[in-house]
C-alpha cells in the first residue's frame, strides 16, 4: 500500500468516450484508470493494467493502474473526471459551492482479484437505499 496525492481532471479520451455513452465500454477503459509513476507501480507489486483499489476519506474505488502519461511524478496519482474519481472526491466544498478535485490524499493497494464496475454497476452501489 502506498499513499499517494490524488488529482482529477478531463482528458481528450475521456470526452470522446463520453460522446458515446456515459455507459459505453469504451467510457469505462477512458475514466476507469489510475495513472501512476512507474516507480509508484513497481512499490506496489503492480504493472499497467493491473487493477488497484483507490482510497480515500470519502470512499474506495476500483479501477484500473496505467502508467502515467505525464511526469514522472512519483507520489501523485491521476484519475479523469467520472464516476470512479467522483466515488472519492467526497461531497464537502469548504464553502465554495465545488468539492475539491485536486490534492486528496488517498491509499492505493493492490486489488488484482477485484473487479472494476461499469459505470452502472458502480452508480447503482453508491446510490443503492437512497
Amino acid at each position: 500500500m502506498i499513499e499517494v496525492n490524488l488529482i482529477t481532471g478531463r482528458t481528450i479520451e475521456q470526452g470522446a468516450s463520453m460522446e458515446i455513452s456515459k455507459l459505453s465500454d469504451e467510457y469505462t477503459k477512458a475514466t476507469a484508470i489510475c495513472e501512476l509513476d512507474s516507480e509508484d507501480m513497481t512499490q506496489l507489486g503492480i504493472k499497467d493494467g493491473d487493477n488497484v483499489k483507490v482510497s480515500s476519506v470519502a470512499g474506495s474505488v476500483i479501477v484500473k493502474a496505467r502508467n502515467a502519461t505525464q511526469g514522472p511524478h512519483k507520489g501523485m496519482a491521476f484519475i479523469p473526471m467520472g464516476p470512479w474519481a467522483n466515488s472519492i472526491t467526497g461531497t464537502g466544498s469548504d464553502s465554495t459551492g465545488m468539492p475539491p478535485f485536486k490534492g486528496i490524499d488517498v491509499k492505493i493497494e493492490e486489488a488484482k482479484a477485484e473487479k472494476v464496475l461499469s459505470a452502472r454497476e458502480l452508480i447503482e452501489e453508491v446510490y443503492r437505499g437512497i
